[in-house]
């Protein structure tokens, strides 16, 4: 059985250490379009998408009604890139409201574009956006 020499396994674990973790979003103020997307094994119905961000509230938009169900209401972004939503509007019975924006979700902001992603299975929510 091969085995990994100590300098190999310490080059190693210093090449992982030193991966630097994404900054915390301060603020995501402004307006993003894009696409949403529900992934099932990777492929989904995709929609176009406007979310407004203005202090601590939200509004948004889709080509396709009620996918997903937009609106508005207020979020939050915590320390580890957690975004949590509100959704401050009515909603009928009559589509599926795991579709609603609402609930945690993780955020990566790069530069003007970020995603919102939700892993629920069997599906994982992707919103890809740039401002």
């Amino acid at each position: 059985m091969r085995y990994l020499s100590p300098a190999l396994l310490l080059l190693a674990t210093l090449a992982t250490a030193c991966k630097k973790p994404n900054p915390p979003v301060a603020a995501l103020d402004g307006t993003y379009s894009g696409t949403f997307q529900r992934q099932y094994a990777g492929s989904g119905q995709v929609s176009r998408v406007t979310l407004v961000f203005s202090s601590a509230t939200w509004t948004g938009i889709s080509q396709t009604p009620k996918y997903p169900g937009l609106c508005n209401g207020t979020y939050r972004i915590s320390r580890d890139n957690k975004i949590t939503f509100t959704n401050a509007c009515f909603w009928t019975a009559d589509f599926d409201w795991s579709l609603i924006l609402l609930q945690e979700y993780e955020l990566r902001l790069t530069g003007n574009n970020v995603e919102i992603v939700r892993d629920s299975p069997p599906y994982r929510d992707v919103y890809t956006l740039t401002k």
